[in-house]
């Protein structure tokens, strides 16, 4: 676990901490939403977060960069810990990936195939953070919605890479504790999946996110991003 940049070792309070993603109050299930199966597009409507996202690539150094990264927060979430999304942009287009993994079961443990929550979805930047902000894929089942989110310009992306590990992490099942394969104490919980995508999207300026980490304290170590509150749009 990592607070404030110390690492020290992990003992029972923190592994009460680690979670964080377990209890993210959703509950139910719903098929994992692609760009392909079917949902609305955003009709080019123009986007105040579009614009927000230019403005810091063009202040950034080198100017004009292509691809963008966001994370979206629930930071009552997963009791008080917090709970974590994503999005990335698709370099050089208006275009957005962002999805999360919700853990609806609300267990330590699922294996792979099991459901887990995992959803994923594309539009514009308007259209992100309206469906972030209003739990589109669990519509009225959260009860701690997604409120804050950080975003970040960024000169390199691999967006191929970034829908590799969306599809690896959306299949590789949910735990914090200790792996029944392995023996290890570990995570593969909302932050680790959030982590995994934005760093395979090669994300500047992503501050590493040890296993067993508490999502809260990690939203706060991402230097020079931007920070907003979301609300239902």
């Amino acid at each position: 676990m990592n607070i404030g940049g110390q690492r020290g070792r992990i003992g029972w309070a923190v592994v009460a901490a680690a979670i964080a993603c377990t209890v993210v109050g959703v509950t139910g299930c719903r098929p994992t939403p692609t760009a392909a199966s079917g949902a609305p597009s955003d009709s080019g409507a123009a986007s105040a977060g579009g614009a927000e996202i230019a403005n810091m690539a063009a202040a950034a150094r080198g100017g004009g960069a292509s691809g963008g990264a966001c994370v979206f927060v629930k930071p009552d979430g997963a009791q008080k810990f917090g709970h974590v999304g994503w999005g990335f942009r698709i370099t050089g287009t208006d275009q957005w990936v962002y999805g999360a993994v919700e853990n609806p079961t609300n267990r330590l443990y699922t294996p792979p195939g099991g459901n887990i929550g995992a959803w994923h979805a594309q539009g514009t930047y308007s259209r992100m953070l309206s469906e972030m902000s209003r739990d589109a894929y669990y519509p009225g089942k959260s009860t701690h919605p997604y409120s804050r989110y950080r975003c970040v310009p960024s000169s390199t992306s691999d967006v191929g890479a970034a829908r590799r590990m969306i599809r690896t992490v959306e299949g590789r099942g949910f735990l914090v504790g200790v792996d029944p394969a392995t023996g290890e104490l570990t995570s593969r919980d909302c932050l680790d999946a959030t982590y995994d995508v934005l760093r395979a999207y090669r994300t500047r300026h992503l501050t590493y996110a040890p296993h067993l980490d508490v999502p809260n304290v990690w939203v706060e170590t991402l230097w020079n991003w931007s920070d907003h509150t979301l609300t239902p749009r």
